[in-house]
């Protein structure tokens, strides 16, 4: 993005929260989808362009036609531009917060030109599953599946679960960057994700600890669900695990 296209983003953010100065921090990650920025140490906030809009559209009918060629129906859902995307994200994160999980607090989204901006709560002080150390992931690890329980347990799918999409500030998890699952799909979304969470924790614990944590809240029907997805999860380029130390795990623990 041109960056008098994000001046001016970040200019009506702070005319919409009474700032007279906007003070913009632009945060340095690969992010295809937005540009993230925090304005004033307060809001975070996303400027969705339609090129992104098009990126996500893309990589949506790649995951779709993955799910296809492995014999199971595309649960990912597309976006008409950049404001629905925006809102879909603010609503998610309702969604999550609703049925008691943590996220970051979500205040609007709304349209800005040919842009989508998304604005929520900024936690200032935080650091991502990946960046933990080995033994807090595995302090973590059961809240994490018992937080990824409570959301299916709710109907509710998150869609795009990475290591970087769990925070931890002040001791507790937070789930960002939610996506959007078409209700038909519901138990492959639910297998899905629990194949994403297994993923983004074995690096770190190895496959037998992520799958212990996972199996005090899954079931071994849902964990065999889930080992279904891991070859197609692997061939992602923004998950790195071992796919068949995980899948023979649960085999195990199956037999």
């Amino acid at each position: 993005m041109e960056w008098s296209a994000l001046e001016a983003v970040c200019r009506e953010v702070a005319v919409r929260y009474d700032q007279r100065v906007a003070r913009v921090v632009f945060l340095e990650t690969d992010n295809w989808l937005s540009t993230p920025c925090v304005v004033n140490d307060r809001w975070f906030v996303k400027v969705i362009s339609p090129r992104n809009a098009l990126v996500h559209g893309l990589f949506t009918t790649g995951r779709n036609l993955g799910m296809f060629s492995s014999g199971t129906e595309g649960f990912f859902e597309r976006f008409a531009n950049p404001v629905e995307m925006a809102e879909h994200e603010l609503a998610a994160t309702r969604r999550i917060r609703e049925i008691g999980l943590n996220a970051p607090e979500p205040l609007e989204a709304f349209a800005y030109d040919e842009f989508g901006v998304l604005v929520l709560e900024y936690l200032p002080a935080f650091r991502t599953i990946e960046d933990l150390l080995p033994a807090e992931v595995r302090e973590v690890a059961p809240e994490f599946f018992a937080s990824l329980a409570r959301m299916h347990d709710a109907g509710l799918g998150h869609g795009d679960l990475r290591a970087e999409n769990v925070l931890v500030a002040d001791g507790d998890l937070y789930f960002i960057d939610a996506t959007s699952l078409r209700g038909s799909g519901a138990a492959d979304a639910r297998a899905y994700d629990l194949a994403c969470g297994l993923a983004a924790l074995e690096p770190t614990v190895g496959a037998r600890g992520a799958v212990d944590a996972a199996a005090d809240h899954y079931s071994i029907v849902d964990l065999l669900a889930a080992r279904d997805f891991l070859s197609f999860i692997d061939m992602r380029p923004d998950h790195d695990f071992d796919a068949a130390l995980l899948r023979g795990e649960i085999e195990k623990r199956a037999a």
